[in-house]
């Protein structure tokens, strides 16, 4: 006559067994639905912020141009390295928290009215371009808009930028810093 004890051990390893199983199984479908979701999303997107600034173009143009002065404002970015011009216009790699690093070279300027700046790294899961357009007011003051047309060439990391970070959340954060470099509150605009 078998023991309880002898019976129940095989059954618990069947069931433990079986249950990491399930469990990797689910991680495994939940994976293939997140790369699926993502495949189907589009590779490129546009996103547009806006917000409203006291100062003029000159002074906006002044801050958001000096490329080597960001980390004093930008809290996302914990130094900056000047490159070599690229086409005679700034290039510059900047370097983050988490110590990743990401090239950005000058595409064209208008001083002080628009500026368009890419990543300049092809080998990242994600490129684009930002364009800057600066606004007098009536007032004096700026409208500062910038237009990411943005690229995501891994459809995971599609999948969290549509529906976890949101395309427009950089362009919200630098807004705001630039904001609070000038020792203002701003109110984004869509």
């Amino acid at each position: 006559m078998e023991s309880e004890g002898t019976t129940r051990g095989p059954i618990v390893m069947r069931t433990i067994r079986a249950a990491i199983f399930v469990v990797v199984a689910l991680l495994v479908l939940m994976i293939l639905v997140v790369v699926t979701v993502g495949a189907f999303l589009p590779q490129q997107h546009i996103s547009t912020s806006a917000a409203r600034f006291r100062q003029p173009p000159d002074a906006i143009w002044q801050v958001i141009t000096d490329y080597s002065g960001f980390p004093a404002w930008r809290k996302d970015v914990t130094r900056v390295e000047m490159l070599r011009p690229v086409n005679g216009k700034p290039s510059w790699r900047e370097y983050d928290n988490h110590g990743g690093s990401i090239p950005y070279e000058v595409m064209a300027m208008v001083p002080p009215r628009a500026l368009v700046v890419r990543i300049a790294d092809s080998k990242l899961p994600f490129g684009g371009t930002w364009t800057y357009e600066i606004s007098s007011m009536k007032d004096g003051s700026s409208l500062v808009r910038i237009t990411e047309a943005g690229e995501i060439y891994n459809p995971i990391f599609r999948v969290a930028a549509r529906y976890v970070l949101g395309y427009s959340r950089t362009q919200e954060q630098y807004l705001q810093a630039l904001g609070a470099k000038f020792g203002q509150p701003v109110t984004i605009e869509k």
